[in-house]
């Protein structure tokens, strides 16, 4: 069989680029697989949020996309309600309106560097594995074999399909039309939204005078094959706006149906499913791309510990146990928005708009709404007994010396240690406890708490000990549990935090 290293990826959208950046980085020898012959010129996904800004930055990419793109601070899902992302925390206090192509050519560009292998042309038919690793079967070609396989392909996914997986949901709306128009008369520079009882629109600016132009005609229901006929946008667009604002001149349109789905396993023995090919939402709230980049940085990092043979028994499962519940959470959202949205009755539109308007001028529930549309809200389960910092989204806190801030720190693909800088216990610690595992870092304020940060910049464990010598020893375990597994962890009986049985040993 081919050389293919000991990840084979399927797909070559933006969450397959990202893991495969990801696992390049960190030595590991991965290919993709790209059914696509050429690379794509459309703009389906759009928006990028801050969380998903936060982890390219920590890639070394967030500043060059932004370059690519347009900033928006606020997002009107209603004519009657606003969202102020101009409040939210971090260095990245907007959502990013670039097309996809944008994204996928930077993450490409990145994973290529770090020595990934990208084929194009490659259709994947079908797929075996065993205890040792995958087989995969590629159209015209000899079958390819690596120690784990990851589905990253998209919503009809080859690989789920080929897993016997179901994927259960329903269609949340269907014949949606879409396309990037000239406007004459531009609404504000945000993401707007409109609705009534039988329709619903949205409008994107690209910030180049380009514009991408959603909507949605309850009385008019065809099959996603059939061409969109422009005087039909702008139709619903001047029943839900109130003006179509002069929409002319499409480079580009198209019809298709949103599903609201999710597979109820994200791994099924090495094969991992990620992105659209283990959950798809309604496009509302523009979280769908956004989610699959995030599974990717979770995942990237916990594939190469169990690789690399460093990874504590059962890492790899908290993937399920980590992305599951938010792929679950964001298919809830973003179905509510747009239900919400699509009320028929006047009298349930009027009791919506008084509801959404009082919500919208609460500033809690406001940043309520933010933190979840923008993902700085997402945390993962943590064991009784954790400090209350663990795991939730570690801040771009400051740091003395270079690098200047974490995310720059976790450029290096590793854990980051943060701890006071007059610690000499930590510093030795972290000099002499996995060198090439973890990153020791100095706060550049006053601080009681050390943290442990992981590579995908969630908090895996912190403590306010003080006594020097108790903190010492707190911060030696929480280095050997995350990142000091033996290298051969089958000669080991061990059991892990919930007191079940290593089955390997």
């Amino acid at each position: 069989m081919p050389a293919t290293g000991d990840v084979l990826i399927v797909g070559a959208g933006p969450t397959g680029l990202l893991l495969a950046g990801d696992l390049a980085r960190a030595g590991v020898p991965c290919t993709v697989l790209e059914r696509r012959a050429e690379e794509a010129n459309l703009t389906r996904a759009f928006a990028v949020h801050a969380r998903t800004l936060e982890m390219l930055d920590a890639r070394g990419l967030a500043d060059e996309l932004i370059a690519t793109g347009h900033v928006v601070r606020a997002v009107q899902p209603f004519r009657w309600a606003r969202i102020d992302l101009s409040r939210l925390p971090g260095r990245f206090p907007f959502a990013l309106i670039t097309p996809q192509y944008e994204t996928e050519r930077l993450l490409a560009a990145r994973a290529r560097a770090a020595g990934a292998e990208i084929v194009e042309g490659a259709e994947v038919t079908g797929l075996r594995q065993n205890g040792d690793g995958v087989e995969v079967q590629v159209r015209g070609q000899q079958p390819r074999h690596a120690s784990y396989l990851v589905g990253a392909d998209g919503v009809r996914s080859t690989v789920r399909e080929a897993l016997g997986l179901p994927f259960p949901g329903q269609s949340a709306v269907r014949s949606v039309m879409m396309a990037d128009v000239r406007l004459t008369d531009p609404p504000p520079d945000q993401l707007n939204a409109a609705v009534d009882g039988d329709g619903f629109a949205f409008i994107i600016p690209f910030g180049d005078g380009w514009y991408r132009v959603i909507a949605w005609n309850r009385a008019h229901q065809v099959p996603d094959s059939e061409p969109v006929d422009l005087e039909e946008m702008r139709g619903v667009m001047g029943r839900v706006f109130g003006t179509d604002h002069g929409m002319h001149d499409p480079r580009w349109s198209s019809r298709f149906h949103s599903d609201e789905r999710q597979v109820p396993n994200y791994r099924v023995g090495r094969v991992l499913l990620a992105g659209d090919a283990a959950h798809v939402h309604s496009p509302a709230g523009g979280m769908g791309m956004n989610t699959g980049l995030q599974d990717a940085a979770n995942l990237g990092w916990k594939l190469a510990a169990d690789l690399q043979g460093w990874g504590r028994y059962g890492l790899l499962d908290t993937y399920q146990e980590e992305r599951h519940p938010v792929g679950r959470r964001v298919l809830r959202l973003s179905g509510a928005i747009l239900r919400g949205g699509l009320v028929e009755s006047q009298a349930l539109q009027w009791l919506r708009a008084a509801a959404i308007a009082a919500a919208t001028r609460t500033p809690p529930v406001v940043r309520r709404a933010a933190g979840a549309v923008s993902g700085l809200d997402i945390a993962y389960p943590a064991p009784r007994g954790s400090h209350r910092l663990t795991g939730h989204r570690a801040p771009d806190v400051p740091l003395a010396g270079k690098p200047a801030r974490l995310y720059e720190a976790l450029r290096e693909g590793k854990f980051v240690l943060v701890a006071a800088a007059n610690d000499r216990a930590v510093t030795y610690l972290a000099e002499h406890c996995y060198p090439d595992r973890a990153y020791y870092a100095v706060a550049g304020g006053a601080t009681n708490t050390t943290a442990l940060v992981r590579p995908d910049g969630y908090i895996a464990w912190a403590t306010d000990e003080t006594a020097p010598d108790r903190r010492a020893t707190e911060i030696r375990r929480a280095l050997g549990y995350w990142c000091g597994a033996p290298a051969d962890r089958r000669t080991e009986r061990r059991t892990d935090r919930t007191g079940h049985r290593d089955p390997i040993a």
